[in-house]
């Protein structure tokens, strides 16, 4: 079963076409990542699927009925998006953002409830934010500040989360870190996430279906271990590399050809 489909989708920026005639599907309960070179249209997409973007043509079906015709408040009761480095006002407290994912469930006649408090308090627990709740965002962490806003689109309540480059301006322990949590949002709340990463490598580690974009297209898609591939790696991202197996996980492992020191294994082994 599919969580999102596109028909026919073109989209574009005044005369500059960016996706053309799309026909895609993003399975149910499943982590989906789009990859691809800058400017390719990953981002695009994804702000097309949260109809934050009007298409040229074509349509995006979301749990079997057409975006288009859903209104704002029912889109944000099926589907989360945390864009690209998002900005949050100064002053305003982890708790005070966490509650704005609720926003979308409170109508003239239903205010703030128990479901609502349940609701935030669940999203602050699955992001270890119960401790910092009371401080601001703009006085946290990078890594807590990306968990805070997760927090915010988990309070939402959604089937369907969507993510444009989370782990950006991250370290390597951070970006481990939000996508260990956003792994464990799907394996246990069977979560739909769809993200845009630009590491080959944890695309491949997390994803149970990579989309490669190309030429306003889809260039490939399915399983890391089916689709990554020197020839695509070549053709979508235009690198040599060799593709290998990542020792840990199993999934597939992109080492790219280029300029660098080189040492002897001997020396290596004995010096380590």
């Amino acid at each position: 079963m599919n969580a999102i489909e596109t028909k026919n989708l073109s989209l574009s920026y005044g005369d500059s076409i960016i996706i053309d005639d799309l026909n895609l599907k993003i399975p149910k309960g499943e982590i989906s990542v789009f990859i691809g070179a800058n400017g390719c249209g990953k981002s695009t997409l994804l702000r097309s699927i949260a109809r934050l973007l009007k298409p040229k043509s074509g349509v995006v079906i979301l749990d079997g009925e057409a975006i288009a015709k859903l209104s704002t408040k029912e889109v944000a009761r099926k589907m989360a998006i945390l864009p690209q480095s998002p900005a949050a006002p100064e002053g305003l407290t982890v708790l005070q953002l966490v509650k704005q994912g609720r926003y979308p469930h409170q109508t003239w006649l239903k205010q703030w409830s128990e479901e609502d408090e349940k609701k935030v308090n669940d999203a602050l627990k699955a992001t270890r934010l119960e401790d910092l709740k009371e401080r601001t965002v703009d006085s946290l962490s990078g890594g807590q500040r990306q968990r805070a806003w997760i927090a915010m689109t988990l309070a939402q309540d959604t089937d369907v989360i969507l993510l444009d480059e989370p782990t950006t301006y991250l370290d390597m322990a951070h970006q481990i870190e939000i996508l260990d949590l956003l792994f464990e949002l799907n394996e246990k709340r069977k979560r739909t996430v769809v993200m845009v990463l630009h590491d080959l490598n944890l695309a491949c580690r997390y994803a149970h279906n990579i989309v490669a974009l190309k030429d306003q297209k889809v260039f490939d898609q399915g399983k890391p271990e089916f689709v990554i591939n020197r020839n695509l790696v070549k053709h979508v991202f235009g690198m040599e590399c060799e593709v290998t197996m990542d020792p840990i996980f199993g999934t597939p492992l992109c080492i790219p050809y280029g300029k660098g020191r080189r040492i002897h294994q001997k020396a290596a082994v004995s010096n380590g």
